[in-house]
């Protein structure tokens, strides 16, 4: 019989990237896995044929060879693997691949990786950076105290008092693993001896107690990038805690927040910021000089007649974009203010105004005022 092609067998597209091909497979081996399906026979083959798929398509010399010239381009044994079975599926070795691509970056380990090097690698920080809208819009570099774990200066990281060293551990050989066969299952976890080290420590630095590091607050310069927004992320690699015992550094993470500003909202790249105007001002009209983020100021003139709520438009003056020449808008949104604390004469002024007042000099409370008579009047029909 023919083989099934491994995409259909995988149900992906051809143009499917490695992480749905490894999506694909994780889901479909588990499903037919024989140890979930004990005594069926249909479903141990449909694991063998899933598993066959995956191997060759996983591989990307095989994939290219598979995707020119079909299954034809494994016959004869060019597509298999010593000690491999029909297709080039060593079931055995299989499931041990299986197992550790599934299983293998839950247990603090990836393929390929030395011994204990992820068991020991130091744990990423994170570093919350409030700054101004100022330094976000034209960026800064600032120094930042951090508190960690640093490696230990006199037994170098090793964890082993100056003149010894590690020795390697005799329970694992080294390897930082062992493996016992439960079964159908081979069981791989770290060794209980030197905790997937590999390496056994028999005289501990009197310094970090045979850790490899020890605490200390560090300063750290942070450069930050002009058009930074709230809630952007800086990553310093491999400035995080330092590895136990000559692991590799984490990594830190620095969290910025902005800082309310006295003056401007800020709406990504665009600014708005409210400013008050006399109410003689908005009646005649006249010139306003207001702030810009970049420390000068702007003028706009505002016509006679200008109402609360009315908004200005500057162009290019808003906040700088991240990796980009581009700048944003600054809005102005006056607010014409009542005056208060008015003399006797300013009163009878005032006064004597509101007697010369005519129609069409108040537009909207006008016609506010002429809708609520028509609605009173609906009302007693």
């Amino acid at each position: 019989m023919s083989k099934r092609d491994y995409y259909d067998v995988l149900g992906v597209q051809k143009s499917a990237s490695a992480d749905d091909l490894k999506k694909a497979y994780r889901k479909l081996a588990m499903q037919y896995h024989p140890d979930r399906n004990q005594g069926d026979k249909a479903a141990e083959q449909k694991f063998k044929e899933v598993s066959e798929a995956y191997d060759c398509l996983k591989d990307e010399q095989k994939r290219a060879a598979y995707d020119r010239f079909g299954h034809a381009a494994f016959e004869g044994g060019g597509g298999g693997r010593p000690g491999a079975g029909p297709g080039g599926f060593d079931f055995g070795g299989g499931f041990a691949d299986i197992f550790d691509e599934m299983f293998g970056e839950f247990m603090g380990r990836g393929r390929g990786g030395a011994p204990g090097q992820s068991n020991n690698r130091g744990n990423d920080l994170r570093y919350n950076l409030e700054i101004s809208l100022e330094d976000a819009f034209k960026g800064n570099t600032t120094q930042v105290r951090v508190p960690t774990s640093v490696m230990c200066d006199p037994c170098g990281g090793s964890g082993a008092e100056a003149g010894s060293s590690p020795t390697t551990c005799t329970t694992c050989n080294g390897a930082g693993k062992v493996r016992a066969q439960q079964g159908f299952f081979t069981i791989e976890r770290a060794c209980p001896t030197c905790g997937g080290a590999g390496r056994v420590i028999k005289d501990p630095c009197r310094h970090c107690g045979g850790q490899g590091r020890v605490r200390k607050e560090k300063t750290l310069q942070v450069n930050i990038p002009a058009g930074v927004e709230d809630g952007t992320r800086i990553r310093l690699a491999g400035e995080g805690e330092a590895g136990l015992r000559g692991g590799s550094p984490g990594d830190l993470y620095i969290f910025l927040s902005l800082a309310p500003h006295r003056f401007f909202q800020r709406d990504g790249a665009n600014l708005h910021c409210r400013v008050p105007i006399p109410m003689t001002v908005a009646a005649l009209g006249g010139n306003v000089e207001v702030p810009t983020i970049d420390g000068n100021r702007a003028k706009i003139s505002v016509p006679a007649g200008t109402q609360t709520g009315h908004q200005f438009r500057l162009k290019g003056k808003g906040m700088s974009v991240l990796r980009s020449p581009a700048r944003g808008d600054m809005y102005i949104q006056v607010v014409v203010e009542t005056p208060v604390n008015l003399t006797k004469r300013q009163q009878e002024l005032l006064k004597e105004f509101d007697k010369e007042a005519e129609a069409g000099h108040n537009p909207e409370s006008e016609g506010f005022f002429a809708k609520v008579k028509e609605l009173w009047a609906d009302l007693k029909d």
